[in-house]
């Protein structure tokens, strides 16, 4: 949803089953992600590095914040974007061999997007895991090694 100007109209815009796991990944979010500002980014959930603790903003345009992790509500799909996933091959390696031992569908992945077709299959517990292997602070220096110009 493109036009939710706040993560509670996104979240009350979608369907029960939608909302319910939205809401469970929220949740994930947050606990695994503490010192990461949750706000609308992007016309999805997003889990950014707060100007306060990283002025310099995001390079493609430094008027925003350092973006993170997102979550998505897609047409076909529910979607949870990990800027680090794309950014450190360790955690991507790791993220694909473990994956199929906590979920019996076939991973559907991008570059940092990972797609869940049914709410309902969503490996929560696997995900929280997966969220607490990097941290703000191992972002931003993956980043500013990788990206910053």
């Amino acid at each position: 949803m493109k036009t939710a100007t706040n993560v509670d109209q996104y979240v009350e815009s979608l369907t029960e089953d939608r909302r319910f796991a939205i809401e469970k990944l929220r949740e994930i979010c947050k606990a695994a992600l503490p010192d990461a500002q949750e706000c609308i980014s992007y016309g999805m959930i997003g889990y950014v590095v707060p100007f306060s603790r990283y002025p310099d903003g995001y390079h493609c345009d430094t008027s925003l914040p350092l973006p993170f992790v997102g979550l998505a509500s897609q047409k076909s799909h529910i979607a949870l974007y990990h800027m680090g996933v794309y950014a450190k091959p360790e955690l991507l390696s790791w993220f694909e061999t473990e994956f199929p031992k906590h979920s019996k569908r076939k991973l559907d992945m991008g570059k940092s997007c990972i797609r869940f077709k049914k709410p309902e299959e969503i490996p929560f517990d696997f995900m929280s895991e997966f969220l607490k292997k990097m941290s703000v602070k191992e972002w931003i220096e993956i980043y500013e090694a990788n990206y910053k110009k």
